[in-house]
């Protein structure tokens, strides 16, 4: 037996029939794991002991709202568990990067997934940068004559902040747009990094594929429709999920990207792709896994755990 933490945001906030970290708790009950559950907003780091405030949880497999339960809270030492699965959704900000290095105090005796430092330094936007030969054109800057030099080339593009997550900020401007300019007045004005720029590619009417890497192998994909009269195919935004097969490009994209997600020990990936082209390596909080086993594929939790239990044997 396993005993686990479980870092996540509001377990009473999230959607259980979509949510993959209540996936991951469903799995490890199941396997007889001991799992404990809170929200990285009560960590603490005194004379290098990491704590937090942890209860006991049991999770059902039933509709929001009756799908967890919990015991009383106390403040715990969190280098006493096996596991900690650092599963709060981004933003990537400094709060996101200061929990990573909390959270390296304790990893790899105690093994956080994924882990921390490599978490830290690849996040979404950045580590797929990496692979430009895999991307469509990409531009990451601040300067407005870069992105309009960027425009003119690539005709329709899609503006995107660096550490954004579940496609929030994402615009898409055609050709002729005169909006452009005020919209990068905008994210100076929102964020302090630079942007992403990218060519439109047409193929994510035809979906955005939500590949899960377990381990550096993939193991399952959904291929996420946007809805009419949205450029976005992120499911909470109205996307249309469905079973696909991976085709040979999608696997050429796996073992290209696949050694570099082992050296770093990435146990749970997600990567994106529209058309033939590798979009974002999500690393932080990947999701997923609950919409590919309905629709039939593998039950990926199983995997998941199975790469986990394999490093504390």
């Amino acid at each position: 037996m396993l005993k686990i933490a479980v870092q996540m945001d509001p377990i009473a906030s999230i959607n259980p029939a979509g949510d993959s970290t209540f996936a991951m708790m469903l799995e490890a009950q199941a396997r007889g794991h001991k799992v404990d559950y809170y929200v990285p907003g009560t960590l603490a780091l005194r004379d290098n002991v990491v704590t937090a405030d942890l209860a006991p949880v049991t999770v059902f497999d039933k509709p929001k709202g009756e799908h967890f339960a919990l015991g009383d809270f106390a403040r715990g030492d969190l280098a006493t568990y096996d596991v900690v699965l650092m599963r709060q959704d981004p933003p990537f900000d400094m709060n996101y990067i200061t929990i990573s290095h909390i959270l390296e105090r304790l990893h790899p005796k105690t093994f956080v997934v994924n882990p921390p430092a490599a978490v830290r330094n690849a996040p979404e936007k950045i580590l797929v940068t990496e692979f430009p030969q895999l991307m469509p054109p990409t531009l990451v800057t601040r300067d407005r004559a870069q992105i309009h030099a960027f425009r003119r080339e690539q005709g329709n593009i899609i503006l995107k902040p660096l550490y954004g997550n579940g496609g929030a900020g994402v615009f898409f401007l055609q050709e002729g747009d005169q909006n452009l300019a005020s919209l990068i007045e905008l994210f100076e004005q929102s964020f302090r990094e630079p942007f992403m720029v990218q060519k439109y590619l047409p193929d994510v009417r035809k979906g955005d594929k939500r590949i899960i890497i377990i381990d550096g192998e993939p193991v399952g994909a959904i291929n996420r429709i946007p809805a009419d009269g949205e450029a976005r195919s992120n499911m909470h935004v109205g996307g249309r999920p469905e079973l696909i097969e991976l085709t040979p490009r999608d696997r050429e994209i796996c073992a290209t990207i696949g050694p570099a997600l082992k050296e770093r020990d990435m146990i749970f990936v997600g990567i994106d792709v529209i058309g033939d082209y590798l979009t974002e390596i999500n690393v932080t909080s990947p999701t997923g896994i609950r919409e590919i086993k309905r629709f039939g594929g593998p039950d990926i939790a199983v995997l998941i755990w199975d790469a986990i239990e394999k490093r504390r044997q």
